[in-house]
């Protein structure tokens, strides 16, 4: 049960994942479309990917050096403010400026500067809110992000169909009312401190010296890497296994990823009273297991997207699983340790694909192969929790 004074907390730091997957899924649907009408190669296009993952790597670790100096509340606003600005440039800024290139690239900018700050901000904060079971309700937390890439997805390719492409700024436009109105509700929810009255929470120096950090940062690492090298890849084994269209490919293989890992989570969340955390990370190592070998050894082509969705429920419970252990084990923390898991993290999504896509380009762009990767992500997690584990003891 949650303080009924912070539930509306709770409910804005749902929303503010939520957000986060707009600001990371949304842009990527237009790619095709920023092509053809501003004449930009693909080349170029694809930095837009780099810089918004790597301003909010960035975002990860200069965070904690200003967000306990401004607070939370006033970090979160600012957060919602970023996200809804670089929405809303997008409308504007390609048109007005001499090269759209650099009006997509500061709109990007802006928007992942909020994606960032959201991703440091929100977990924290709901640590923080008095709850019974701080397990059920990251892993509830973190299904919102699932659910809102599956409905950007949905709702953004039901809105090109029905009112076509063209008309793409009036759904950016329509994007950016959530997080102006989650801005409005934090002025008014209350925020937990993180640490009791009095406390102060861990600086760099004293975690870098935690062995126990070190440990969770590998399973925050291999969090990242295990759920990306499949989710970023699952769209082409769809298009070139299944020989569909890249709409097709989208809608089959990262949102069937998407949907299990928020089925996962929210499982976790509904029965985590009665079930084991670590266990429960036990057994979806197994399952990821399962899952890579499928996707890179069964000829059948349907079968291997299956493979797709078990790692996809596998790598749910991943994540916020970690954040869970972390805030358990190293009581204070503070925000430079959620900043610094969230980095881990972020590196880890971004290696995760890299290596896959790599290990693909030597065997001939094979990506059953290149799939094999992951096993080498979850490996790691299951040595760190091992050794999570006996720290623990």
């Amino acid at each position: 049960m949650t303080n009924k004074n912070y539930q509306s907390t709770i409910y804005a730091c749902f929303a503010g994942y939520i957000i986060q997957a707009v600001v990371n899924n949304f842009v990527p649907l237009l790619f095709l479309t920023f092509r053809s009408e501003f004449n930009i190669p693909l080349s170029q296009i694809t930095l837009l990917i780099t810089f918004n993952f790597g301003i909010q790597l960035v975002v990860d670790l200069v965070s904690a050096a200003f967000v306990d100096k401004i607070g939370y509340r006033r970090s979160m606003i600012g957060a919602h403010i970023c996200a809804a600005c670089g929405l809303i440039a997008l409308t504007i800024l390609p048109n007005i400026m001499s090269s759209p290139f650099v009006g997509l690239l500061i709109s990007v900018v802006l928007y992942a500067v909020g994606g960032g700050l959201l991703e440091v901000l929100v977990s924290p904060i709901v640590e923080a809110c008095p709850t019974e079971n701080k397990e059920t309700a990251m892993s509830l937390l973190h299904s919102f992000y699932c659910w809102g890439q599956v409905g950007v997805v949905l709702l953004s390719t039901a809105f090109f169909y029905f009112f076509g492409i063209s008309h793409w700024r009036i759904l950016a436009l329509l994007w950016s009312i959530l997080p102006l109105a989650n801005m409005a509700a934090f002025f008014k929810v209350p925020i937990a401190p993180l640490q009791p009255e009095g406390e102060k929470g861990l600086g760099f120096k004293e975690l870098m010296s935690n062995g126990m950090f070190w440990v969770l940062m590998v399973m925050m690492f291999s969090a990242g890497a295990s759920e990306q090298s499949v989710s970023q890849w699952a769209s082409a084994l769809a298009e070139s296994g299944m020989g569909v269209s890249k709409t097709v490919g989208d809608l089959l293989g990262p949102m069937l990823f998407a949907v299990m890992m928020g089925t996962s989570r929210t499982i976790f969340a509904k029965h985590g009273q009665t079930l084991s955390l670590r266990n429960f990370m036990k057994f979806s190592i197994g399952l990821y297991v399962i899952g890579i070998l499928t996707i890179s050894f069964v000829p059948i082509p349907l079968l291997s997207l299956l493979g797709c969705g078990i790692c996809g429920f596998a790598v749910g419970i991943f994540w916020p699983g970690t954040f869970s252990i972390g805030a358990a084990s190293i009581r204070n923390g503070g925000t430079m340790m959620f900043a610094l898991f969230a980095l881990a993290g972020d590196i880890g999504c971004s290696g995760g694909p890299t290596l896959t896509g790599a290990v693909a380009s030597m065997f001939g762009d094979n990506l059953k192969i290149g799939m094999l990767t992951g096993l080498i992500f979850v490996v790691f997690m299951a040595a760190a929790l091992y050794l999570e584990k006996k720290k623990a003891r």
